[in-house]
């Protein structure tokens, strides 16, 4: 039932980007499953959004191999040119930065997802010609 439920979530938040309050009652409803309980699924996994996200999704890797080989660095500086914290969007929508656990790339830390597309090997540079291409 979770596989089927966490399905129908991406399903909705692929249609509306993320998944709204009423999108959960109406879900709620449909499944009868009590919308305390989706609301815990939804929130559980980080690749479900319950709040609007930016145009560009930044999900920065929190793996240990990722944080041995310098992404709290990629961190630092993504808040500073974002002007955003953790789980934020910048105001003009544009940016969403969250981080996520590992997605698979500890071969070539550290990773990040940006809407969906892995980029490995980062660095400061590297992280300015992603944002330049963004903007």
């Amino acid at each position: 039932m979770k596989n089927i439920l966490i399905n129908r979530l991406r399903e909705i938040q692929n249609k509306e980007g993320y998944v709204s309050e009423e999108s959960l009652k109406k879900l709620s409803l449909e499944l009868k499953i009590p919308i305390s309980q989706l609301y815990g699924v939804a929130t559980f996994y980080s690749m479900i959004y319950t709040k609007k996200q930016g145009k560009y999704v930044i999900e920065l890797c929190a793996s240990p191999s990722c944080f041995l080989n310098g992404s709290w660095n990629l961190e630092d500086y993504l808040k500073k040119e974002l002007k955003i914290d953790i789980g934020e969007t910048t105001k003009n929508k544009k940016f969403s930065l969250k981080k996520t656990s590992c997605i698979g790339c500890c071969d070539k830390p550290p990773a990040m997802l940006l809407n969906g597309k892995v980029y490995t090997s980062l660095t400061e540079k590297k992280l300015k010609d992603i944002l330049k291409k963004c903007k």
